[in-house]
Order: structure tokens, then sequence, then C-alpha cells
């Protein structure tokens, strides 16, 4: 996805915060999941919720106001509870501005628990994985 660097999102070194980049990475993960879903409720009806459960970052080069970036996201299933998806920042000419990875687990909100197999239960409710991963 697209995001435009607005004025209140820099630092006092006149570039995008620390902050932000994470903020940017959620938005296109949030989104991300919309599009997979393709409309789909299930998760949400059962009530499941994609949860962060760790972000690191590696900043590359700095991004200033008024630049576009785009953010990507590939999610990488494995075994177990949690998953993870690399993000990435790029500046408008393909400049790697950022790179992100981040844990990610589908949480039963009633128990306030993980649940097991996320990439199952995201293809059981409908996502289209081939949205979320390069690997599917």
């Amino acid at each position: 996805m697209q995001i435009k660097v607005r004025l209140y999102e820099l630092d006092a070194l006149g570039h995008l915060n620390h902050a932000v980049y994470h903020s940017y990475a959620e938005v296109a993960r949030v989104e991300a999941l919309e599009r997979a879903a393709g409309g789909s409720t299930a998760l949400h009806d059962e009530h499941v919720s994609p949860v962060l459960l760790a972000s690191s970052i590696s900043y590359r080069r700095e991004i200033r106001l008024g630049e576009t970036v785009d953010v990507t996201c590939d999610a990488k299933f494995g075994t177990g509870k949690t998953f993870q998806m690399e993000q990435h920042i790029y500046k408008a000419d393909g400049t790697l501005s950022a790179e992100l990875a981040v844990t990610l687990g589908l949480m039963d909100l009633e128990r306030r628990k993980l649940v097991d197999d996320p990439r199952g239960r995201f293809e059981r409710a409908g996502y289209d994985l081939k949205l979320l991963s390069t690997s599917e």
C-alpha cells in the first residue's frame, strides 16, 4: 500500500519519526488482512483476531516530508501458534527505507489465548492466503 508522509509525522531532524515506521507497517498489515478476508467475517464472528507479539525494525534510508512510500507484507506460516511477517518500506524510487520482522498470532478474544494453527484458521475462515504470502 502507498502512504504519503505528513508534516506531523516528522521528528526534530526533519525525517519520519521512528515510531511512525511501525504505524505504517501496522496500517499495511491491517489492509492486507482485510483484502485477504475478501469480506469474510468468520474470524470476527468466532471472536478471533490477529495480534502483534513482537516487532523489530532496521532503518536503511531516511524518509522526508511529502515523500510517498510503498509498504509490503509477506506472511510466513510454519507450525505452532505464531507466524512471521516480513515487511519492507520503499521510497518511490525503489530505495529500501526500512525492513521489519514481526511475529503475530491469532488470539481467541474470550479466552485471551492464542489459537493453534493460524494458517489453517485463516484458510477455514475463507482468507485468500496468496494475498498475504508469496510462498502460498
